[in-house]
């Protein structure tokens, strides 16, 4: 396990082990409780949104039961909410978030984070190259995506999304030797992530705030 850094702990759930301890999925951050944010237009809906049974397409709801009290009340302070949208939105930012932090994309992170969760991927980056090491992780799907819980405060709107995911995960060495992981192994992760916005910002992305286990 790597230490934590700026506030964020590491986690290490992928892969067999080979005498390395595998490099963390992501950097995770465990001292304030969780809802989430996505950065992809979310929304652009005209009039009262009403709360979506499920995704077109999909496979059952897109929010737990718990989470229904805490849309209803982001729905009565922005009109123009709409939870399907938004997890579609959330969706890609999972897979935009994951990759951008596995390939070292500090921008990408930087458009889609705050800054807390920024300077721990970006502390995550920086220790891993020190070491010489790359990811070659890939998202194989994810299974499920659900709006988990809604917090409104003031003029800014949480909401926590917990993914679960298969992820197949390696980790190399400078010279490309992998040391941790296996590419025909996928794992499932089940994580918790909160994305948060200012309610009637004229910005509609939403920014990742934080990451925990399920």
């Amino acid at each position: 396990m790597i230490a934590a850094f700026l506030g964020m702990r590491l986690y290490s759930v992928l892969g067999k082990r080979t005498g390395h301890e595998q490099e963390p999925v992501l950097p995770r951050r465990d001292e304030r409780p969780a809802p989430a944010a996505a950065p992809v237009r979310l929304d652009e809906g005209d009039g009262a949104s009403t709360l979506p049974a499920g995704l077109p397409g999909g496979s059952g709801f897109v929010y737990e039961p718990s989470a229904e009290a805490g849309l209803r009340q982001l729905l009565a302070a922005d009109r123009n909410f709409d939870a399907g949208r938004f997890m579609e939105g959330a969706e890609a930012a999972y897979r935009m978030i994951l990759e951008a932090f596995w390939s070292g994309d500090r921008d990408t992170l930087r458009d889609l984070c705050d800054d807390d969760s920024y300077e721990g991927f970006v502390a995550a980056i920086e220790a891993r190259d020190a070491r010489g090491e790359t990811l070659d992780n890939r998202l194989m799907g994810v299974d499920s995506a659900k709006i988990t819980a809604v917090e409104v405060n003031r003029r800014e709107a949480r909401i926590t999304v917990r993914y679960q995911a298969d992820i197949s995960a390696v980790t190399r060495d400078a010279d490309g030797k992998m040391i941790a992981g296996s590419m025909s192994d996928a794992s499932q992760t089940d994580d918790l992530w909160t994305f948060r916005r200012q309610i009637g910002s004229s910005d509609p992305n939403w920014l990742l705030d934080e990451v925990e286990a399920a």
